[in-house]
């Protein structure tokens, strides 16, 4: 594994995420290109459409998961959890911003982050479906979180060293973001699983939910064909140590058909779109 993960999961899974740099990012609002200054011409011996198509899956997998975790302003257990959970859905904007710009480079179109965000149809996206499924509860969004973040932390930090300077510059200003996701998510995985029968029990519940859509999480073909296995080893391996301080395991169960990274999507994906992109869509090209 790229991290060295003692017993106490709970207290030091990871070292606290650096807040410097941290991106702002919403629409209309004029921020500066976020490679600005970059050289962004797509190195020889890098194919452009596959650069774009990493890009794309990674941003749309932010984006929507980002939306996910503002839904829980007003609704997480204490203020201080909807401070964190904002403060990580700000971070996987900030990684959607820079993504979705080097997408427009590398695939030639020269589009911006906004259009990518806000112009395309449910079927257009490449997320993942764990990422669009509704909230459900609080061990829901835990369970999920601590997947997603410990598969794109397992990826980033590989992704750190790829071809592409400007992708590698983005998963390296990625790794410490994610780190702190994840030591956040097996934190409160540890406190719930090994908690009250209520909270186990509700881990439990959230597990068998999450778990039909890990396969797809896992199996990062075609667009991470050259890191497929050793992220998915990571990840499995970070998930059960997690768990197990917890007093969890993965639960065996089939997996749901289909791939959003193909554009096959959940009903949920639709409204969240849809409220995602309204003002945008009433006032294209608008600033404020």
């Amino acid at each position: 594994m790229s991290d060295d993960i003692d017993d106490h999961v709970y207290l030091s899974l990871a070292e606290q995420h650096d807040q410097e740099g941290d991106a702002r990012w919403a629409f209309g609002t004029g921020f500066e290109d976020p490679l600005h200054g970059v050289d962004t011409a797509v190195p020889d011996g890098v194919d452009g459409a596959e650069l774009a198509a990493v890009c794309l899956a990674l941003g749309d997998d932010a984006l929507v998961g980002a939306q996910r975790l503002a839904q829980w302003c007003t609704r997480a257990p204490e203020l201080e959890e909807e401070v964190a959970l904002a403060n990580i859905g700000l971070d996987l904007l900030g990684q959607a911003r820079l993504l979705y710009a080097r997408c427009g480079q590398a695939d030639g179109t020269g589009r911006g982050e906004d259009a990518y965000a806000y112009t395309r149809d449910p079927a257009d996206f490449r997320n993942v479906r764990l990422a669009e499924l509704p909230d459900g509860d609080f061990a829901f969004c835990v369970v999920r979180l601590l997947v997603l973040s410990t598969w794109r932390l397992a990826l980033f930090g590989r992704l750190a060293s790829t071809a592409d300077p400007v992708l590698a510059a983005v998963a390296a200003k990625g790794v410490p973001e994610l780190t702190y996701h994840r030591q956040y998510a097996a934190d409160w995985a540890v406190r719930l699983g090994d908690g009250t029968d209520e909270s186990h029990r509700r881990m439990r519940a959230a597990l068998a939910d999450v778990v039909p859509y890990l396969d797809e999480v896992l199996d990062a073909r075609p667009q991470f064909a050259a890191h497929a296995d050793a992220v998915r080893q990571e990840t499995l391996a970070v998930l059960d140590q997690v768990l197990l301080a917890a007093g969890l395991s993965l639960p065996a169960a089939p997996a749901v058909p289909g791939s959003g990274r193909q554009g096959d999507h959940t009903a949920h994906l639709a409204p969240l779109l849809a409220e995602l992109q309204s003002v945008a869509r009433a006032h294209p090209e608008a600033t404020w």
